[in-house]
């Protein structure tokens, strides 16, 4: 969060276009110690999974609440 960012601690995980990422990788290392470029498809692939277990959570929660 805010505090990691400030101490400069976060991992970024960057998609997209590799000519774009090395434009913002010296913004980004300002606030993270590790930054890795992951192409163009995994990070899309690495934000769906997340969002699958996500999705999983809240309904689990919503389950249980009602």
């Amino acid at each position: 969060g805010v505090g990691a960012a400030r101490a400069g601690n976060l991992t970024f995980m960057v998609g997209g276009v590799e000519q774009e990422f090395n434009a913002a990788k010296e913004l980004l290392t300002c606030m993270g110690s590790n930054v890795v470029y992951c192409g163009e498809a995994a990070k899309i692939c690495n934000n769906m999974l997340l969002a699958i277990g996500m999705i999983g959570t809240a309904e689990a929660m919503n389950l249980g609440i009602r």
